[in-house]
């Protein structure tokens, strides 16, 4: 059960899927007159906006297909630039390249998210939106990244897949662009096994958003004859069992992320000054996810024999989440002649190659947040791998390695 909402399904996630199989009504649409009908992903919808603090929401079929459908609802064109940083997920960019869109890539801070001052130096008259991921629960500096898009007159849209929860100066993740993209997937603080939500405030991007999630319907196909079309649209719907054991979810996130962040101050506290090591900027401490605590050491030799020695790796392992890692990626970014591969964005390698993710509520190898703790840790296991982690930066240290050999 890698993620935090996976180790917390119980009883409330029981309850909402067998009324919808009582009910006989598995998609989202039906008779809301019908007591029968059980509207889970409408209700979803709705709470969900309420929680955001937005208009609207949308719920759909991951956060891969939201950023898609935002995307297409800002009407961003093939060819169009949009800046997006170095780390975040392969479904950052995926659904870009899809609508022949160029995602630019932008190097990272050690906040392990996008660099403000890197994202002037790519702007070209071609750019037209900036997508900053809120990786692994921690804000983007968006004060920063605003300020820049009303300079440069850019539209803002937010990856805030592995952030549904978090908050960033008392407004939540996904409200500061026109449009913000979550994920319900295994991984992610809250989830349904899979599917996402849009959230927007604005009435017009969401019916573009609704049509393209359901085959150019308007919101729940009201008032729609044929010839009425609003959009072409496309098949991303939710449907009712994922709805209601979304909503059960939804119903737990803030105890969800409340208890991450009390057991991730615990194990901060224990490992702090332990090594040659910084815990990674957080642009609102109050505010990020509390999914790993995330360390960035001083030397590529020492984070790597760290890693080694507690069973896990640096983060230019990460799988699907670190540029250089995904050839398919950079096999399309190289045919466009745009920097591409491992080199090509030398801050992020060497801080990627410095920093070690200990797991506090997702535990993912392919996030190398395989040691750690999780969600139901008990003060006594944060403590055993605390000290586990502390012997680990204590034992002496091994051959010191080349640069190169700190290359995977």
């Amino acid at each position: 059960m890698p993620g935090p909402g996976s180790y917390w399904i119980g009883e409330e996630e029981r309850q909402e899927v067998l009324e919808v199989l009582a009910s006989g009504h598995l998609s989202r649409y039906g008779d809301l007159d019908d007591p029968n009908f059980k509207h889970k992903v409408r209700t979803f919808e709705q709470e969900f906006a309420r929680y955001c603090g937005t208009r609207h929401a949308l719920a759909i079929s991951s956060g891969t297909c939201a950023i898609m459908a935002s995307a297409i609802a800002m009407e961003l064109k093939a060819g169009d630039e949009v800046i997006v940083p170095t780390y975040g997920y392969v479904g950052s960019y995926s659904p870009l390249i899809f609508l022949g869109i160029v995602p630019v890539l932008t190097e990272i801070d050690e906040s392990i998210t996008i660099d403000p001052e890197d994202i002037e130096h790519r702007i070209t008259p071609k750019t037209k939106a900036i997508l900053p991921v809120h990786a692994l629960g921690n804000p983007s500096d968006m004060d920063a990244v605003m300020s820049i898009a009303e300079r440069h007159g850019l539209q803002v849209f937010e990856d805030a897949c592995q952030a549904a929860g978090g908050v960033y100066r008392g407004r939540k993740l996904g409200t500061f662009g026109r449009a913000g993209a979550f994920s319900l997937n295994i991984f992610k603080t809250i989830t349904a096994g899979d599917g996402g939500a849009l959230v927007t405030n604005e009435t017009e991007l969401y019916e573009h958003a609704f049509a393209i999630q359901d085959q150019g319907y308007k919101p729940d196909k009201a008032g729609l004859a044929i010839g009425q079309e609003s959009h072409l649209g496309l098949s991303f719907r939710m449907n009712e069992l994922t709805g209601a054991v979304a909503r059960a979810q939804l119903g737990k996130i803030d105890r969800i992320t409340s208890t991450l962040r009390a057991k991730k101050a615990r194990l901060k506290e224990q490992i702090d000054g332990a090594g040659p090591f910084r815990f990674r900027t957080l642009h609102d401490p109050e505010g990020e996810c509390g999914t790993l605590c995330t360390l960035v050491f001083d030397d590529v030799a020492t984070a790597a024999t760290v890693a080694k020695r507690v069973g896990t790796r640096t983060l230019d392992d990460s799988m699907w989440h670190y540029y250089a890692n995904m050839d398919h990626v950079n096999r399309h970014l190289k045919s466009l002649g745009r920097p591409s591969g491992k080199g090509a964005f030398p801050r992020t390698d060497d801080i990627m190659r410095r920093s070690v993710n200990l797991s506090v509520g997702v535990v993912d190898p392919g996030l190398c947040s395989e040691f750690g703790i999780n969600i139901n840790s008990t003060d006594d296991e944060i403590d055993q791998v605390a000290e586990r982690f502390r012997r680990a930066c204590d034992a002496p240290a091994v051959e010191p390695q080349s640069e190169e050999a700190g290359v995977r």
